[in-house]
Order: C-alpha cells, then structure tokens, then sequence
C-alpha cells in the first residue's frame, strides 16, 4: 500500500515474446533458397559509355524488381571506354560491366526475400536497346529445410 503523497513508483510488466527474426528466404514451387540470381548479356546494345546513363537504368532496374538501394559506385574507364559498377542493395546487389567496342554489357543481378529480379529486364531493354539478350538463372542458397 502506497503512503498518501508518495506515488506509486512500482510498476508491473509483462514477458513479451521476443520477435521472431525475418527470414528472407524464398519458398517457391516447393524449393526453399537464399535468392535468384539472374547472369543477362545484352548485345548490340546501346549507350554503353554513358555512365550517367548507365547508373540511371541500372537504378530503375534495381527499383522494378522491388528492392531498397543502399550504395552505387560506378567507374568510367576513359573516352570511349566502358563503365563498371554496382549498386548494393539491402536484398544482395546488381552489377554491370560494360565493352562498348563490342556492344556487349554484362550484368549480374541478385536478390532475395519478395524481390523479383526478372521485373528488371524491361528497364534494362529500354535502356539500353539490346539486339540480343541471354539470361541465365542460378537459384542461391537452395536448402533441404521445409
């Protein structure tokens, strides 16, 4: 009992469960695995030495497959030359290396969790103007786990 004009200082809580942690796994099709991995080379595609351009589609590609940006570091080799880069992504990364004497960008994207990385093909299309692409896909991380 409390005295009167001294407060009641004690309090009562309640153990709240702790959260359980997200897992970002994907479980499609009965296959459970860390992401997708998609490796695309684009041919006789355009504008390949514009690294404002490129930092730009690879962006837009980034945002259509449903990811958060974190970082982007791109490197222009000179007049003329191709542009490497990169953008770190809190689902995994997209990269990009380009040969503009060739016509030919390779570009890696890898994401996981609700991210899909083939909703980046259009951006990458548009940007670039391939007149070939290749596409491969490696599902990271596949595990036996239900």
């Amino acid at each position: 009992m409390t005295e009167p004009g001294n407060p009641d200082t004690s309090t009562t809580t309640t153990a709240q469960p702790e959260p359980e942690p997200k897992d970002y796994f994907v479980s499609r099709d009965g296959v459970r695995y860390a992401g997708s991995h998609l490796i695309i080379d684009l041919w006789d595609a355009h504008r390949l030495t514009e690294l404002e351009h490129v930092d730009r589609v690879l962006r837009q590609a980034a945002a259509d497959t449903g990811a958060t940006i974190l970082h982007g570091h791109f490197h222009h080799f000179g007049e003329g030359c191709g542009v490497s880069g990169v953008l770190v992504l809190a689902e995994s990364h997209v990269s990009i290396h380009t040969w503009p004497e060739r016509g030919y960008a390779a570009l890696d994207i890898f994401v996981c969790g609700g991210c899909d990385p083939y909703r980046a093909l259009p951006a990458l299309k548009a940007g670039f103007s391939p007149g070939r692409v290749q596409l491969a896909e490696h599902k990271r991380g596949l595990s036996d786990e239900p």
